[in-house]
């Protein structure tokens, strides 16, 4: 137990919380978590104490998880004086008739304690091995953030520990105290950086007013003009995925496709591997209204998606350092190669726009405005989008945990506002796996849902497998 010293000095340790981080902190909702889960699975059963061991040697260096996220008009990290790892590191034995699916939801349908770090680890007992569920608050960090941590805590040999990283965020940052505080913005240069700040000050007026933007000159006129797509968007197609929301979520992970078949793929047609695994998620939830019965004839379902903002190399520090653009899936279109040229050709469009950055000026705003009219901006996002899908790329190489090999790695991507879906891409040593975490109001059945995108993803292969290719006569003439 802490000493009446220790408490009063962890009291002084205030450290101002940035903008963005602020803002996924108050995004919080009883319907809409701000909660990052991911899951490792091992065919080797975990020892609890071999995890607590690596979590406090390779984890706790990352001096942030062992603060707490103060909420207020001005929220801050403070060090919690009663920090207990055995609390962070927890054990659950699945029942005789449990199901891990279940398990995993309920755990992202319940808070973290924001007395606390908020943070946890769960380690499953599964026949015959292990499950690793880890929740974080997103204010903690994004997923590019939390990869790279998690990559400091597993090996590529299991007799070969990495070493410790050292301590990790302490107050010697020689940025300013403005530049701590607004966070990842304040690294935009000259007047990409001016407008930022302007955004956050201008806060809903971005939203309401897109056209005052065009008085930043002609230095902001990309800007303005992105600024004016994303006000001026009109919600996307009325679908089952949108509407009211409850608190209970429901997570699912589908079969792993071959990342080496998905590269294959988009080298033939062109395309990105990106590409390739955005319309199998259009083709997945165009099969999925089509078995409810639902009319899919011009549906266009809007996503927001990631956009990582951090230079290549060491993460120092946590914290969000991202921003988001608006993608259009074509679930309209059914044939799988002429949905996949659709998406490709929507992606390459939004290469050079500043969508991100107009984003992230939303995002410093909702570190700031007063509680109604953060509200009011969540509503207007969330009624432009019905999903947010994340694609995040991690190790290609088999990884080792507490000396156990990782089977797979899946992850779940919180939702915003009155988001009711999120679709979460993760590749690891040559696969490619998907997690879906739906509100049971919008999709009950995620598991029907995520199949669907390995059959959308064999469609697509069929297709490129039957192809003409050059100096071969079209497959009609044969």
């Amino acid at each position: 137990m802490a000493t009446f010293h220790q408490m009063d000095l962890v009291m002084t340790e205030r450290e101002p919380m940035s903008l963005i981080d602020a803002a996924w902190l108050r995004m919080d909702r009883p319907t809409n978590l701000m909660m990052i889960c991911g899951m490792m699975t091992f065919a080797d059963r975990l020892d609890l104490e071999d995890v607590r061991e690596v979590i406090r040697k390779r984890m706790l260096c990352f001096r942030r998880f062992t603060q707490r996220a103060v909420r207020g008009s001005s929220p801050y990290w403070a060090a919690d004086p009663y920090f207990d790892l055995d609390w962070h590191v927890r054990h659950i034995a699945l029942p005789r008739s449990g199901d891990l699916e279940e398990v995993v939801s309920d755990l992202i349908s319940t808070p973290l304690d924001p007395s606390k770090p908020m943070w946890q680890f769960h380690v499953i007992d599964t026949e015959p091995g292990s499950a690793l569920v880890m929740r974080i608050h997103h204010s903690y960090g994004d997923g590019f953030a939390l990869m790279y941590v998690l990559a400091a805590m597993t090996d590529t040999e299991p007799r070969n520990p990495r070493k410790p990283l050292g301590d990790l965020g302490r107050n010697d940052d020689t940025r300013s105290a403005w530049e701590r505080i607004l966070g990842p913005a304040s690294e935009v240069v000259s007047g990409a950086y001016r407008a930022a700040q302007t955004l956050a000050s201008t806060g809903w007026g971005l939203v309401s007013e897109p056209f005052r933007l065009v008085q930043y000159g002609e230095a902001g006129l990309g800007l303005a003009r992105d600024a004016a797509v994303i006000a001026g968007m009109t919600p996307d197609s009325p679908t089952r995925f949108k509407g009211p929301m409850g608190v209970m979520k429901r997570a699912a992970w589908a079969s792993p496709l071959s990342l080496f078949e998905v590269k294959a793929v988009a080298e033939a047609f062109g395309c990105s591997v990106n590409d390739v695994l955005l319309s199998c998620v259009a083709g997945a939830l165009r099969a999925y209204l089509l078995e409810q019965g639902d009319d899919v004839d011009g549906v266009e379902i809007r996503a927001l998606v990631p956009v990582n903002q951090r230079p290549p190399g060491r993460v120092a520090e946590l914290g969000n350092d991202f921003s988001l653009v608006f993608v259009s899936l074509p679930v309209g279109v059914e044939d799988p190669v002429e949905r996949m040229l659709e998406m490709h050709k929507r992606m390459n469009e939004l290469k050079g726009s500043k969508q991100p950055l107009v984003a992230m000026g939303i995002l410093i705003s909702m570190g700031l405005l007063p509680e109604d009219m953060k509200e009011r901006v969540l509503e207007a996002l969330a009624a432009n989008a019905s999903a947010v899908i994340t694609n995040v790329r991690g190790s290609a190489e088999p990884q080792y945990f507490a000396g156990k090999r990782i089977e797979r790695q899946v992850f779940w991507v919180p939702q915003s506002g009155g988001i009711g879906m999120g679709i979460s891409i993760l590749s690891y040593a040559g696969n490619v796996d998907f997690g879906v975490a739906t509100d049971v109001q919008r999709v009950p059945d995620p598991a029907t849902l995520v199949r669907r995108f390995t059959d959308e993803f064999e469609a697509t292969l069929l297709a490129a497998l039957l192809m003409s290719w050059p100096g071969e006569p079209a497959r009609s003439d044969l």
